[in-house]
């Protein structure tokens, strides 16, 4: 299973950075001619927050370059030896994708609303249906379960570190976004908020 892994993870990791950001990007911009990535380089909490995701994520890759392709430097990553068994990669795998699949269904439920960031120029529709029925950041929470996977795949330090720093960001995104949006759409976000969980 090690050498199955060792080709397939960076083909997937590849394919979800691809299927979850660069295409959903140009999907929306060809429909709206509005860019969806909204993280400046400012030094304001949101841009700040842009990059240390833009951080997290060059971490994932090198996890799983240095796994793949240099047993010597993975090792540098700190290894977690006893967290090393085939039930817990194949949970991690059933996680990578079941993620992957929640993640591409809730931006096909958000259509031209999805950005990356908040968007204060442009006002965007409220999505309340399809999994924003049951989660108000279904994206956000197929995310977090990415990194979880990824770690039981390759338990070291690095994917454990980006796992628990993943979470935590997130969890300050989405008090960012719900600022934006309690301004944007008022009293309608306030009863949703009190009807939905803010992940599950």
């Amino acid at each position: 299973m090690e050498n199955f892994l060792k080709y397939y993870l960076p083909l997937f990791l590849l394919a979800y950075l691809l299927i979850t950001f660069v295409l959903p990007s140009i999907r929306v911009y060809r429909q709206t001619g509005i860019n969806p990535v909204t993280f400046g380089k400012s030094d304001n909490a949101h841009d700040y927050i842009g990059g240390v995701m833009k951080l997290l994520t060059g971490l994932l890759v090198i996890a799983v370059l240095f796994f793949s392709f240099s047993e010597r430097a993975y090792q540098y990553l700190v290894p977690i030896n006893y967290l090393q068994d085939t039930w817990i990669k194949y949970t991690g795998l059933i996680l990578v994708h079941a993620s992957l699949i929640w993640i591409v269904i809730a931006q096909y439920h958000m259509k031209q609303s999805w950005r990356i960031g908040v968007d204060e120029k442009n006002k965007t529709e409220l999505i309340t249906t399809g999994f924003f029925s049951l989660s108000r950041n279904p994206i956000f929470l197929g995310m977090i379960l990415s990194t979880v996977g990824i770690f039981l795949i390759i338990p070291n330090a690095i994917t454990f570190f980006t796992m628990a720093t993943t979470y935590i960001i997130i969890q300050i995104q989405i008090r960012l976004e719900e600022e934006h949006l309690v301004k944007q759409h008022g009293t309608i976000y306030t009863a949703y908020k009190q009807r939905v969980r803010r992940l599950i």
